[in-house]
This record gives structure tokens, C-alpha cells and sequence, in this order.
């Protein structure tokens, strides 16, 4: 049952509730996908399903509206998947739940989806309207954005004629979006190589960290449990026989690593025991501001069968974890507070017989960005490991002419009674592929309050959805010409 069935606005919380009936990872669409395609259908709508299951539903101008510009409204269907250690959901079958608290909309452990689930019922419910005043539209939905946008590289003009672009993707309310960064996500394999174990096995743990998004908060300099755990390893081998038997971090390239863990097999236990207790003060004393509940403990662990790394391997391993950066590199020079350059330890698993580490990069600058890229190539080629850049998506650079955010700071200030935030983000948005994709449409984002994203602590504030609501309403309107 929808707890929200009451709550204005209605109809957009009754779309949220039925597309988040249906299971959406990123790379999971495909019932998402069909769910809109049969939307448009039942209302004989113009729609389109590409390769890439993106969708396309055409609709045209209401009374008055016929020969406008046409707008294309564009969020995507895919959501990030992460819960709590205590959850049993099944992102692959399970519903989300949700959970009222405090003017707030959570979902039950887990990601809410928001993020960018309120984009699709949004642009739902205004396909589903007979009295909303509006141009011809065109909604597009992509897929796998939050894994590199794919479904935004897949995209073709074929069925998209709008000259402006209302992205509703981004998640603080009043703050309009006008340039975001380009990226890559960087790829990097060890080949795994393993003798006969001995010594004792201790498993060192790095939890309790908040995470986050890795675009939009790294610029509050939460703790990366990959990092991390690369310098207790570090300071680890500096000092007594170590090698690795297991080791695992994070979950996602774009969400800032929150747990790691490493079965390591070392020679004196009770001097690692040592390093790792005086390290986990020196952390607790590093991130006290902004990861209260950090943890890193070692324990004895087992090691049934019986192999760890070679030596050489653990070492190019634990090297390369401990010299490549994290975190924030550039701040701009010309927008006061916008980080420019970054990159996020995203990812460390082991994969068909390899340790893979996955890395975010991100800039707004095209050099800098590739200047991250070459220093991962070469503490990579530096210590054994094959290198891979793959998904790179070019930023989204400022116009100084719009004419579609003009019209969306006169209604802002109409509504509002003052001016919005127009500013830029330190992470990607799907704007940067379409421009590529259509060069001349003029785009700005926006959308209400969310919190937390990509997080199980996610949540989207009620009534900013429905403020935002009405200002989409009224942006409609004037996009009359």
C-alpha cells in the first residue's frame, strides 16, 4: 500500500509508487522499460524502444501549444542498489518499501530510487494529464545512467526533433544546474597468483563509513574504506611478512566506498594486531568530523583452502593501493566552492581469476581530467597491472546564452518571490551526451530536495515534490514560444 496516497501531489506520487513496484538496478530495465512502453500504448501515444531499451514517448501540444518548440522532459529509469547489512531485500525481485518520517520519504534499508524515479513520474503524470497546459513533448527515459551512462551513449536523434531540454536529475531544490563534469571510469586488473599458505590468517575490516555519491559529496571528504585499507596494508608490509589471501571494497564505481575488507596471512599476528589498533586511532582522529562511526578491527580468520597471494603479487597490490589518489584534486578557479577535479576509489573485487579495481574520475576540464587518467595508467603499468578507461562521457560546458534557463529563473522568481541558485556539479549528467547527440538543444536541470542518494539512507523531502511540481507546471506553460 502506497502510504503517499493522500499526499499532494497525488498523481505523482501515485507514478513513483508503481514504477518503485518494479525492480530497476542499472542493467535490470528491462521491465521498467516495457512497463513504459506499455504506458504510452494504452494511451495511444507516439513511443519509441530503442537497442539500449530507452524510451522515447511522444505527446503533442494541448490547445494553443500546437506549433511550439518541441520540449523534451528527460530523467532516467535506472536507480543505484544498495541496503543495510541488516536487509533481506532482493533488488532483483523485491519492491521498494517505503517509510514516512519527519516530512520525509525513505525507503525501508535500502536506496529510495528517488534518484531518478521522481523524474519518470513526473513526466508520467503529465502524459497521463488531459488539462496540464504544455508543448509538444518528447520524455525521454535512458538506461544505466548510474553505471556510465549507457543508455545516453546508445541514443541516436533519430526520434528526437525538441530544441530544449528539461533534465529533471538533479537533487537540490531552487538550484538550477547549467554545466556539469565529464569523466571515465578506469579499470584496473591484476592477474591473481597463488602458492601454498602459511602463517597465521587475520582478517582486517574497514566499515562504518557513510559513503555517498561520488560526484556530488566528495567534496566533504568522507572516509574511502578502499583507501583506507590500502594504508593499513601499507604500514602493514612496511613492517612485518604479510600476504594477501582475500580482499574486497565497495560496491559501486559512483558511490564513495563504504566497507573493505582483507584475509591476509602474516607471520606475527600479535605485532599486525599492534598496527592495526594504534591505525584505527589515527583514523578515528582523522575523519571524527565526518565518519563518526569508523571502524577498522583485525580478527583471527580462516583460510580453507589453504592458498594466499604470492609475494610479488601482494606487494604490486598493496603498492598500488596505497600511491594511486583519492578523493578531491582541483577546486575551480572560476565558480567559488565547485570542486573541478576528483576521482573516487570506487570498487576492489576479484573477477574470473583477477583483482579489478574500479576507479571514477571526474572533471569539468578536459586536461585535468586526462592528467588523472595517466596517473592511474602509470602507477597501474608501475606495479604489473592492465589498464582500461572505458565509459568516458564529455562534460557539459556553460552557454551563456539560454534562453530555456532564462524562462526558468522568470518562473522560479514568479513563484518564489527570489532568485534561484544557477550554478554547476561536480558530477555527470546525462546533459553532456545529448548535447553531443543534439548540439543545439538548450538544456537546464533541476528537481526537489534529495538526501543522501545512492545510500540506504536516501530520502526525498514530500513537499519540495510538490513545489517543484508546480513550478514544472508553470514552466510548461511559459515555454509557450
Amino acid at each position: 500500500m502506497n502510504p503517499l496516497q493522500n499526499t499532494e501531489p497525488k498523481e505523482v506520487f501515485k507514478w513513483f509508487y508503481e514504477i518503485s513496484q518494479i525492480p530497476r538496478g542499472s542493467g535490470n530495465e528491462r521491465a521498467i522499460s516495457d512497463f513504459l512502453v506499455k504506458f504510452a500504448k494504452d494511451r495511444n501515444l507516439e513511443v519509441h524502444q530503442d537497442k539500449a531499451m530507452n524510451v522515447i514517448i511522444k505527446k503533442s501540444g494541448t490547445a494553443g501549444y500546437e506549433k511550439s518548440p518541441a520540449v523534451i522532459i528527460q530523467g532516467h529509469m535506472d536507480m543505484v542498489c544498495e541496503k543495510e547489512a541488516s536487509s533481506n531485500h532482493d533488488f532483483l525481485k523485491d519492491p521498494i518499501k517505503f517509510v514516512v518520517k519527519d516530512g520525509m520519504l525513505y525507503a525501508d534499508k535500502t536506496t529510495l530510487g528517488g534518484d531518478d524515479g521522481i523524474a519518470v513520474a513526473y513526466a508520467l503524470t503529465v502524459l497521463d494529464s488531459k488539462d496540464i497546459p504544455h508543448p509538444p513533448l518528447e520524455v525521454l527515459i535512458t538506461t544505466e545512467e548510474e553505471t556510465g551512462m549507457g543508455g545516453a551513449m546508445a541514443l541516436t536523434d533519430e526520434h528526437l526533433q525538441g530544441s530544449r531540454l528539461l533534465n529533471i536529475d538533479s537533487e537540490e531544490e531552487g538550484v538550477f544546474l547549467v554545466s556539469c563534469a565529464g569523466g571515465a571510469n578506469i579499470h584496473v586488473f591484476f592477474d591473481i597468483k597463488k602458492e601454498a599458505a602459511k602463517g597465521k590468517f587475520l582478517k582486517v575490516t574497514v566499515g562504518g563509513l557513510l559513503g555517498g555519491h561520488s560526484g556530488i559529496e566528495i567534496n566533504k571528504q568522507r572516509a574511502n574504506s578502499i583507501k583506507l585499507l590500502g594504508r593499513v596494508l601499507y604500514n602493514i608490509k612496511q613492517n612485518e611478512k604479510i600476504n594477501i589471501v582475500e580482499i574486497s571494497g565497495g560496491s559501486k564505481h559512483n558511490a564513495i566506498a563504504k566497507d573493505a575488507y582483507a584475509v591476509i596471512a602474516v607471520e606475527n599476528a600479535d605485532a599486525v594486531l599492534k598496527i592495526v589498533e594504534k591505525m584505527a586511532a589515527d583514523f578515528k582522529g582523522e575523519y571524527r568530523a565526518v565518519d563518526k562511526l569508523l571502524s577498522l578491527t583485525a580478527a583471527e580468520a580462516q583460510n580453507p583452502l589453504g592458498q594466499m597471494f604470492t609475494k610479488e603479487l601482494t606487494h604490486n597490490i598493496i603498492e598500488f593501493m596505497a600511491g594511486i589518489p583519492n578523493g578531491v584534486q582541483y577546486m575551480s578557479m572560476e565558480i567559488p566552492g565547485l570542486v573541478q577535479t576528483s576521482l573516487n576509489n570506487g570498487v576492489l573485487e576479484e573477477i574470473d581469476g583477477r583483482i579489478k579495481f574500479t576507479t571514477s574520475v571526474r572533471s569539468s576540464v578536459k586536461s585535468a581530467l586526462d592528467e588523472i587518467v595517466d596517473v592511474l595508467r602509470i602507477q597501474a603499468e608501475r606495479c604489473g597491472a592492465e589498464f582500461k578507461k572505458a565509459s568516458e562521457y564529455p562534460a557539459w560546458e556553460y552557454s551563456p546564452d539560454s534562453p530555456v534557463r532564462d524562462a526558468a529563473v522568470n518562473v522560479y522568481k514568479k513563484l518564489n518571490g527570489k532568485e534561484p541558485v544557477i550554478t554547476a556539479i561536480h558530477a555527470g549528467l546525462e546533459c553532456g551526451l545529448l548535447k553531443k547527440t543534439l548540439p543545439t538543444v538548450d538544456a537546464v536541470s533541476f528537481g526537489p530536495n534529495l538526501y543522501d542518494v545512492h545510500t540506504p539512507n536516501e530520502h526525498m523531502d514530500i513537499a519540495s515534490v510538490e513545489r517543484v511540481w508546480k513550478f514544472l507546471l508553470a514552466y510548461l506553460a511559459e515555454l509557450k514560444n
